[in-house]
């Protein structure tokens, strides 16, 4: 199994334990929206740890995508901070909130499947 694989396998527990600790205490529409920043988090997430896998060897391919990734994490919170705004819906909070702390806890759990000169797999 990947680094990829384990590092996706791992996010999904988490997003998962993370979603069923919360569900008591919100709205269906705050479910809803912490369901889909966890969908949308693990999935950026998980391609941006993948890709840093991929260029691990070369430091001006690592450098460019791990800006890239912090980019596209960003542009990502924005875009959904004006769909929050303009939508005025019920769960644009909820999701706004759980999408950065999913970003926030995914990403401090690369390190764990991220070892610079260990190979993908174990």
């Amino acid at each position: 199994m990947s680094a990829a694989t384990r590092y996706a396998a791992c996010g999904i527990t988490i997003v998962g334990l993370a979603n069923l600790l919360l569900w008591p205490w919100l709205d269906p529409s705050a479910r809803s929206g912490v369901l889909v920043a966890g969908v949308v988090a693990l999935s950026v997430q998980t391609v941006a740890f993948a890709l840093l896998l991929r260029y691990r060897g070369a430091l001006t391919g690592f450098l460019a995508v791990w800006a890239g990734g912090t980019l596209v994490r960003m542009s990502v919170l924005a875009v959904v901070a004006v769909f929050v705004v303009r939508g005025g819906g019920g769960g644009g909070a909820s999701m706004l909130l759980a999408l950065a702390g999913f970003f926030f806890g995914l990403l401090l759990l690369e390190p764990l499947f991220f070892r610079p000169g260990a190979p993908d797999t174990p």
